[in-house]
């Protein structure tokens, strides 16, 4: 397991769907910019689509990572997502296979973002 910390440094937001009555969906396409320290050091852009109505809210993302991740470097693609309301939500997450180039080429496993008591953090989980 790889665990770094982000922060988002840029957060674009376009909607492409208003709510006809005030308890509808909301859907977005949202472009992020992520910088990242630890064990993942780099950068990364994922484009988002986003669903929010009522009290819930969801996402899909397709990330490219660009930096180095447990002393490896290169660039891969993680997609991940997740739903949620008040009480409370659930996340998934891949680093997609055949994606990753240079030290990073082969890569494969899951990736997990948290916001936490310490902080915003992402961890990889690799497989052999």
């Amino acid at each position: 397991m790889v665990t770094g910390q982000f922060e988002v440094v840029g957060w674009d937001d376009t909607v492409y769907r208003e709510p006809e009555a005030p308890d509808g969906t909301t859907l977005s396409r949202v472009t992020v910019r992520k910088t990242f320290t630890g064990d993942v050091t780099g950068s990364s852009v994922a484009e988002l689509l986003t669903a929010s109505g009522g009290t819930g809210r969801g996402y899909v993302a397709s990330e490219v990572f660009e930096g180095t991740i447990g002393g490896r470097r290169g660039t891969v693609v993680f997609q991940h997502g997740g739903v949620g309301d008040e009480s409370g939500g659930e996340t998934f997450g891949n680093i997609v296979p055949g994606t990753g180039d240079g030290e990073l080429a082969g890569l494969r496993g899951t990736v997990s973002y948290r916001h936490d008591a310490d902080g915003a953090v992402v961890t990889l989980t690799l497989q052999p």
